[in-house]
């Protein structure tokens, strides 16, 4: 019988809140961005960020956006434009979103569609599972594990057979940034 067990049973569970409330979404590459600048239409519109984490835009060739908030690139954005138009006003909306590459939930295994999540604030196990269309026949759902970069790769078991075959809410868990979820495949 202990084959049956899996090996999350070596690992704490994962604690059921785990959101930071004062997250800011860093934009990365692959986002895309709608800067807006005031009273010059001719100077807004939407770009996307490159794979090297930068965007261009008239007047502005290259302005490194990865890593950095909306706000923090509409300053950059003036500050550059501030030399060659009078008091520009922008505005930086994130409109596709991807994020940086160290803050996407990973899910690997026997998940119907593996693959890799922009992190939402409030993001739950559950928002994750819907999103990567459960589990495949062969999933251990209850063997399952979420490494937890945030913590120094800290490892800790998850309910997710419980959590949606079975509808136990008390098995969904917050999601954090860089978080990868591992569903291993069943034995039997």
């Amino acid at each position: 019988m202990t084959a049956c067990a899996g090996f999350s049973t070596a690992y704490p569970a994962a604690p059921a809140a785990a959101a930071t409330p004062d997250y800011n979404y860093i934009v990365g590459p692959g986002d895309t961005l709608n800067i807006s600048v005031w009273r010059n239409p001719e100077l807004s519109m939407s770009v996307p960020v490159r794979p090297d984490g930068k965007v261009t835009m008239p007047l502005v060739d290259e302005l490194v956006a990865q890593g950095k908030t909306s706000v923090e690139i509409a300053r950059e954005v003036e500050k550059v434009l501030g030399k060659l138009v009078r008091d520009p006003v922008v505005t930086v909306i994130v409109t596709g979103f991807v994020g940086p590459y160290s803050e996407q939930i990973r899910v690997v295994g026997e998940a119907a569609k593996p693959q890799a999540l922009p992190y939402k604030q409030n993001m739950t196990l559950l928002d994750v599972m819907i999103a990567v269309g459960g589990l495949t026949d062969f999933a251990d759902g209850n063997g399952a594990l979420i490494t937890r970069a945030a913590e120094g790769n800290k490892r800790y078991a998850v309910r997710i057979k419980d959590l949606i075959k079975r509808g136990d809410i008390s098995a969904n868990v917050e999601m954090k940034p860089g978080d990868i979820l591992i569903i291993p495949q069943g034995w039997f």
